[in-house]
């Protein structure tokens, strides 16, 4: 069987709710990211077999297939496909395991996958705005309703669960979160995101002159414990705050996933391969806690160890996740969201997923890793997992 290659990877700085990126238009941001990562592959546009972007909150500007409508905003040609999946706060993830699956069936040789989500300008909570039993929450069918009665599906209520049952502290969770902000500053200042940025640029308005986003606009680089922990909790006598949640965000990225053929006709060097990509269904009211067994079946299916993994990337949807997530696997928290997580960069969902893997691929090459591997929880409890191989 073809193998899988990475050959580019992109991404763009975080933006902030109604930051610097809240004037550009989803499709036309994540159009910026697919001419860069052609450019960067030094791909020939029309060699491009199809796109597969990932995006949560397909209704209003982000509506009518994304993809295909970045497509359109960029200069890859019309002939080139495209098309928009959800797989939660995975979405794009999921994109890079499809495209993946594409070239290693050989059906396909060349394809984008990434993703895009403007939060300020479709937020989250318009996918949710339906009445449901329990109040704010996903939509329950009377069978769902059935199987779980009385139950409100919500992040929110599983980060609590997950503090709970894993005995986490407010003071663990608020911890965990300023390392997050104290790695994401030391990481930019040492110019570590630069090569896996690409600079956006900001129009002049209101009397500010014009400008390049470079800089995930998250970070509070004046970020103190003490002003974390001085932060309301989000339910009386919970454990989780908004400064131990990720960051609400704007952003696109992308990876261009070839197989040998498509190495051949790009005339590119892989920078890694895919080694192993999987999926895992799980209890969907904690939700969040997917991760854990995800990532222990993914290293037994791939033949490996927790030691053996170099890197990893654990989304920071909510600092549980993390914590219990280490916690479970094993794994050394020095190799552990090295460059801080979302808490500090943020989490513009559908783009979350290759924006990570971008990181991850990054970092491993800074460092001279050999495997890497990235997951993720995700709405309904699900989890994504890559491992990838430097080469």
């Amino acid at each position: 069987m073809p193998e899988a290659y990475i050959v580019a990877a992109v991404r763009t700085a975080g933006g902030r709710k109604g930051g610097k990126l809240a004037g550009w238009h989803p499709a036309d941001l994540a159009a910026k990211v697919l001419d860069e990562i052609v450019a960067r592959a030094g791909a020939d546009p029309a060699a491009i077999d199809d796109v597969i972007l990932g995006c949560v909150v397909q209704i209003g500007e982000q509506a009518v297939n994304i993809a295909r409508n970045a497509v359109l905003a960029s200069s890859l040609p019309e002939s080139v496909p495209a098309t928009t999946i959800d797989r939660q706060c995975g979405s794009s993830q999921q994109a890079l395991h499809f495209a993946a699956q594409a070239v290693m069936s050989g059906a396909m040789d060349v394809v984008i996958a990434g993703g895009v989500e403007s939060m300020t300008r479709v937020p989250i909570n318009l996918s949710v705005a339906l009445p449901v039993k329990n109040g704010f929450g996903h939509y329950k069918s009377p069978n769902i309703e059935q199987r779980y009665p009385d139950i409100d599906f919500s992040q929110f209520l599983g980060a609590e669960m997950m503090a709970r049952k894993y005995d986490l502290s407010r003071d663990q969770l608020d911890e965990y979160s300023y390392e997050s902000h104290r790695k994401a500053i030391a990481a930019t200042q040492a110019h570590v995101f630069d090569d896996e940025i690409l600079p956006i640029e900001i129009a002049p308005a209101n009397g500010v002159p014009a400008q390049v986003h470079a800089v995930d606009e998250g970070i509070r680089f004046d970020a103190s414990l003490d002003a974390i922990r001085s932060v309301k909790l989000l339910a009386p006598e919970g454990r989780v705050t908004a400064a131990s949640s990720s960051q609400i965000a704007d952003g696109a990225s992308a990876c261009m996933v070839v197989n040998e053929r498509g190495l051949a006709a790009l005339g590119a060097k892989p920078l890694a391969r895919i080694h192993h990509m999987s999926v895992l269904g799980h209890d969907p009211v904690i939700m969040l806690e997917a991760p854990i067994p995800a990532t222990q079946r993914a290293l037994r299916k791939a033949g490996l160890t927790v030691d053996d993994i170099d890197l990893f990337e654990v989304n920071e949807a909510f600092a549980p996740v993390p914590l219990a997530w280490v916690r479970e696997t094993g794994a050394d928290p020095a190799k552990l969201n090295v460059h801080g997580g979302a808490i500090a960069l943020g989490h513009p969902l559908g783009s979350s997923g290759t924006k990570l893997m971008t990181t991850l691929l990054h970092a491993l090459q800074r460092r001279g890793g050999r495997y890497g591997l990235q997951t993720m929880c995700e709405g309904g409890g699900l989890a994504n997992v890559t491992i990838i191989e430097r080469l």
